[in-house]
């Protein structure tokens, strides 16, 4: 038979004996027993549009179906016992509906394949016949027939439409006489195992014997499916001078059409706009398919690729899925309906509502499971395949073709000429104090020497991370202060490789600040990469980037995976700065705090993004303040270019009113913020309340902005709440500490003993030994240990 009538599962014997040759037109394959990992990559590649999954695939080692899990269209579900409990559990189908094909019971005819399927069939009727509801691939209905065991054979065994005749009382060849045959796709038995469906492929004017009619209900065809078909009966649309003509010659129009139709049916809103503007796109869609030859047929098998999928997998998205989105910002989901300017507000919560103030304080939630399945396929990829991967890479992300992944000093003239005298200087002066701030951090990180007991000298000494990778995010944005604030300290700790890495632009450039920054403080390579495929190039090493010890920089949620992902890589030796997740601010206040202060500190973090957090705790607000400063909020939201993703990080962000400084201090420690402001009177005086936070502004005149760009501090910084564990990127985040002990006959002979004493206690002879024989060596009293 060309075709099963229900999912294949075999094994490899049966494979090449029964099936190899076969067209199959099911679903999906499920192997078990005894594939070698050869044959299964050539059924597989045989099958690129197959769901296939393996059960005890005993052959292939561990590492071999590791390889092979790329090939594969939906993965391989894992080892489970050859039985019809367990792939029933695992394919969905259900139990009494399943067939395993094993050795002992080979199909070698029609016959034992249907002395399988009739076993499941039932019939009260007295002529022993099965009722056969006949439909086409888009599962319309033609008409209803009956079916005998005979025909059932035949019906397989020619894979045609054939019939038992009620009333010439014999088989019956659908077509045979009219020219309108019938060619057999699939057969289906119901839930209750007393009726057939036959779905097949209707050749000539249709099932019914009145030809006018394509079907036996009267049907004109002319739904959503039925289109296709029309199509199919213009068989000179190419030629005719018609507007479908136009669609399938004029370069460009018919893409055109589909945007435009599509954005009209995005946009429609009554019910009656709704359907209409569908009717309109679906008939453009179904004229793409038509001009690139993709049938009705194609896209259900693929819809039921997808439902399988839904239904029997997690449904993480495959790699190639995965590569398309890889790019793109991770966006908190927000609401659907546009946000209106009365909505522009923060809810307002008491210090006493427990609920109230856990809700307000909940970040987003950041799922790092699916997201770290779609990373690793990439940072493999770029740690096998090195430059290659990376130029793919880029080109299949970023839209350009580079002929090289890096750049290397000296840089191209043309980025640092094409900088204005301004915005130079406005780097220099973010790039001096950042230095000088850093620069008395290393200071302060000089040689430590004590000693602990006469004769014992205890030192700790700082050492700079040989090379370090610096991740810039970009692609649409400029970010020249993060290129800064990773790079500077860098320099200062004295990191002999420093490597930049950010996403070129389509005409294959990065931003010339970048650039500019990258000169001044000596950078060599700056890679042309963005992503998991940055981090994990950095991390491994490729041909023409440098492996590196450290990488540190914020990123999307598929950057920060990556980092995480190589930094358990022992085969990396890989560190990371910190997690990271949306950007966060706190602001503490009271009634003298200014409002407009107040509400342009919210603002510049909630435009960051709709996963943005802001929260502002007040001391004792009133009423009169409070309705000020949310007037002020929404005016200024108004007047802001970003206005929309402010609206919609709004809705998540919330005033926590306490009654007390002490108060909200306590909850401002909860929750760990990555910037904390303290618009108090006397600001200053609560800076030693504060356990926890990324960086601290203290005062009305202290924008979290200066700390972004310009005042010295790093905006590096913990987020997500991991200010308790973390601190802000620094000088000593790019250094790491070495100890050293220098111990003579005096301090060996005070500290002797104790070391005896305990290395005996656990258990270690040589540890007391090494300090016994030494004390022997001297002419000590050791005869006790």
């Amino acid at each position: 038979m060309g075709s099963p009538v229900y999912p294949l599962f075999c094994t490899s014997y049966e494979w090449e004996n029964n099936f190899s040759k076969w067209t199959l037109s099911s679903s999906f394959i499920i192997l078990y027993k005894s594939f070698s990992a050869e044959q299964l990559v050539s059924i597989i590649k045989a099958n690129p549009r197959r769901n296939i999954y393996l059960f005890q695939a005993q052959d292939p080692s561990a590492e071999e179906l590791e390889q092979l899990y790329d090939l594969l269209h939906a993965g391989y579900s894992g080892i489970a016992s050859i039985n019809s409990i367990a792939i029933s559990q695992a394919s969905g189908i259900p139990e009494d509906r399943l067939f395993l094909l094993k050795p002992e019971s080979l199909i070698s005819s029609h016959e034992k394949y249907i002395d399988a399927l009739l076993p499941t069939l039932k019939t009260d009727r007295k002529d022993n016949l099965y009722t056969t509801v006949v439909t086409n691939s888009n599962n319309q209905s033609l008409g209803v027939c009956y079916s005998s065991v005979e025909s059932l054979k035949k019906a397989f065994e020619e894979q045609k439409g054939v019939y038992y005749s009620r009333s010439r009382n014999e088989i019956w060849v659908k077509g045979l006489t009219s020219g309108n045959t019938q060619q057999l796709e699939r057969v289906d038995v119901d839930c209750d195992g007393d009726c057939l469906k036959f779905v097949v492929k209707q050749d000539g004017d249709g099932f019914c014997h009145m030809q006018s009619r394509f079907d036996c209900f009267g049907n004109l065809n002319k739904d959503a499916f039925g289109l296709g078909d029309l199509y199919s009966e213009k068989e000179d649309y190419t030629v005719k001078k018609s507007y479908t003509q136009r669609l399938f010659s004029e370069k460009g129009l018919l893409d055109k059409k589909i945007l435009e139709e599509a954005k009209e049916f995005i946009e429609a809103e009554s019910k009656e706009d709704v359907a209409w503007e569908f009717a309109d796109f679906l008939y453009f869609a179904f004229t793409k398919l038509v001009k690139s030859g993709v049938s009705i047929t194609d896209v259900e098998e693929n819809l039921r690729l997808k439902h399988l999928k839904l239904t029997r997998r997690q449904g993480d998205a495959k790699v190639e899925e995965e590569k398309k989105e890889i790019k793109e910002e991770p966006k908190k989901a927000a609401p659907e309906q546009e946000f209106l300017d009365s909505d522009i507000k923060l809810k307002v919560v008491s210090s006493s509502d427990n609920k109230g103030v856990v809700a307000a304080f909940t970040r987003p939630i950041q799922s790092t499971s699916n997201i770290m399945s779609l990373v690793t396929p990439i940072v493999h990829n770029v740690r096998d395949n090195g430059d290659k991967a990376l130029l793919e890479l880029t080109a299949k992300f970023d839209k350009v073709e580079l002929p090289s992944p890096i750049l290397r000093a000296p840089f191209p003239a043309h980025y640092v000429e094409s900088l204005s005298e301004e915005m130079k200087q406005s780097l220099d002066i973010s790039i001096h104090n950042v230095h000088k701030f850093h620069k008395a951090q290393y200071d302060q990180n000089a040689t430590l020497s004590i000693e602990t007991q006469p004769g014992v000298l205890c030192e700790r000494f700082a050492r700079a991370i040989s090379s370090v990778g610096c991740y810039i995010p970009g692609g649409t944005a400029v970010l020249p202060s993060t290129a800064i604030m990773l790079g500077v300290p860098a320099q200062v700790a004295g990191c002999k490789e420093i490597v930049f890495a950010t996403p070129p632009n389509k005409e294959g450039l990065v931003p010339a600040e970048v650039v500019y920054v990258a000169e001044k403080i000596g950078v060599n390579t700056i890679l042309l990469a963005g992503g998991a495929q940055a981090v994990a190039a950095m991390a491994y090493g490729t041909e023409s980037v440098p492996k590196v010890d450290k990488i540190l920089g914020p990123g999307n949620q598929f950057v920060t995976a990556a980092k995480m992902l190589v930094s358990q890589d022992t085969a990396a030796l890989c560190s990371i700065d910190m997690p990271a997740g949306p950007s966060e601010v706190l602001v503490v206040c009271d009634n003298e705090a200014d409002e407009d202060y107040v509400a342009s500190d919210l603002l510049s973090q909630a435009e960051h993004g709709v996963d943005s957090q802001v929260v502002l705790i007040g001391v004792n607000l009133t009423e009169a303040y409070m309705a000020k400063l949310q007037n002020a909020i929404k005016e200024q939201t108004l007047r802001l270019p970003r206005k929309e993703i402010i609206k919609r990080c709004l809705v998540n962000s919330c005033i926590v009113n306490c009654t007390s400084v002490e108060e909200a201090f306590k909850l401002s420690n909860d929750y760990a913020p990555e910037h904390l402001i303290l618009q108090l009177k006397d600001a200053h005086s609560y800076v030693d309340l504060v356990d926890n936070a990324g960086s601290i502004f203290v005062g009305a005149l202290t924008p979290e902005s200066c700390g972004d760009y310009s005042s010295g501090t790093n905006h590096t910084l913990p987020t997500y709440g991991f200010a308790k564990q973390y601190s802000g990127v620094n000088t000593s985040t790019y250094q790491k500490f070495i100890t050293c002990q220098y111990v003579n006959e005096e301090g060996l002979k005070n500290i002797g003993y104790s070391v005896m004493n305990i290395a005996n206690r656990e258990g270690l002879d040589a540890h007391k030994w090494a300090v016994k024989m030494r004390l022997q060596k001297l002419g000590h009293d050791v005869e006790k240990y």
